[in-house]
């Protein structure tokens, strides 16, 4: 049996999963922008709900691929000598896994995830900004200033990201020349940042920080 058509298949629903995920990258960068620009609470609550959406979406395709993997390996695996309905196969397939679904699939959504996190950051950075404001400025600027520095280089950062296991941030760069460094030496690398006990950084626990990002680029400006 020639699954040619089946291969063809999946290649276009990954390419619509690539559309969602870009999707949900430009509603989180809108996000910040209504929270940078203080219109907050109920237009935020609408991306949000635009976000659970798009995770929904995710998660169908995701069943969809999967049920299509599943029925193509079972008639490999099983070699009939007459075709299989593989409409009603993955059907079959798909309808079992969409039982399944909860709420809290949405939610742990990685993109949904990333979208919260950086949602709070940012709030968290502007209700320091106006702590800042009550309180003495030149202290104020030191701590801020201690925020945006990297542990690593010592410098302001550029390009900020955060770990996703300890929460600490570093300069994209300089973090996975380390990384690469380590690796090579086959061995593992410890969280850069003074007191954290975080051992085992690897760049698939980086992600961007946009929120930090934005204070520091806001900081400049200033």
């Amino acid at each position: 049996i020639s699954f040619n058509c089946v291969d063809s298949c999946l290649s276009s629903l990954k390419n619509c999963q690539s559309y969602i995920n870009t999707g949900m990258d430009i509603a989180t960068h809108i996000a910040l922008d209504l929270v940078e620009s203080f219109n907050d609470v109920e237009d935020v609550n609408s991306i949000e709900n635009v976000m659970l959406e798009y995770a929904a979406m995710d998660r169908e395709l995701n069943h969809y691929m999967r049920a299509i993997e599943e029925t193509v390996n079972q008639i490999k695996r099983e070699k009939p000598e007459n075709i299989p309905d593989l409409k009603y196969l993955v059907k079959e397939k798909f309808t079992a896994l969409e039982s399944k679904n909860s709420d809290s699939d949405l939610q742990r959504n990685e993109k949904y995830m990333y979208f919260k996190d950086q949602l709070k950051e940012m709030r968290k950075q502007y209700n320091d900004n106006e702590a800042i404001e009550q309180i003495d400025e030149d202290i104020a600027v030191t701590q801020s200033q201690m925020n945006f520095i990297c542990p690593i280089t010592q410098m302001e950062m550029k390009r900020p990201v955060r770990n996703k296991i300890c929460g600490h941030t570093y300069e994209e760069d300089a973090i996975l020349k380390i990384i690469q460094t380590r690796k090579q030496q086959k061995k593992k690398v410890r969280c850069p940042k003074i007191g954290c006990s975080h051992a085992d950084v690897k760049g698939s626990d980086l992600v961007p920080d946009e929120a930090l990002k934005r204070a520091i680029d806001s900081q400049n400006k200033q």
